[in-house]
């Protein structure tokens, strides 16, 4: 009930936003169309599957942050290097994560640091395949599999920490209908 609040709210104070005045008749239609769009077009709901640790989140953010920095900096550097242009490749990592909400949150965050973009989800076998810049050496190439390495490390301690973790209703369900199905074609 928090959460549909907190985005009622949001979409309440966007559209005050684009309107560009704080006024009654704003606010009041702001929450209005909120409130058709929260009924009308609900988001799904979303399994919580572990727990939050705000040390590992701090240093997650942290770590994100200077990734941002740097990659700025090398991407802004290789723009204005003379020299050829970069050697570009498509890259394939694999994730260990289990949750798709941290699948998702890892995804968003390879696309926003500079220099590489997720293509390809491959949520199955929890491969991602990114376009990045900067791969003609082995130092690129190790720097981006190391950069991976490091967000999902913290990822996995942030939100899925082997101690707290317990699959959701959802994905119980799934594995045992999956195990049913493995038995009757055996």
């Amino acid at each position: 009930m928090i959460l549909r609040a907190w985005v009622l709210c949001w979409l309440m104070l966007v559209w005050v936003l684009l309107w560009g005045d704080v006024s009654a008749a704003n606010v009041l239609s702001g929450l209005l169309v909120g409130l058709l769009i929260t009924v009308l077009l609900p988001l799904p709901p979303v399994p919580i599957e572990g727990r939050l640790h705000p040390l590992s989140l701090l240093r997650l953010v942290i770590q994100v942050a200077y990734y941002l920095v740097m990659s700025s900096i090398q991407v802004a550097w290789l723009a204005i290097r003379p020299g050829p242009p970069p050697r570009t490749a498509v890259l394939r990592a694999h994730l260990a994560l289990k949750s798709d909400l941290v699948l998702a949150l890892a995804v968003n965050i390879m696309n926003l640091i500079p220099g590489g973009i997720v293509l390809e989800i491959d949520q199955t076998r929890r491969l991602i395949y990114v376009h990045v810049l900067d791969v003609g050496t082995d130092r690129g190439v190790n720097r981006f599999y190391h950069q991976v390495a490091e967000v999902e490390r913290l990822l996995i301690a942030t939100f899925e920490r082997e101690a707290h973790w317990r699959p959701s209703d959802e994905r119980s369900l799934e594995d045992s209908d999956d195990a049913a199905e493995r038995e009757a074609d055996a």
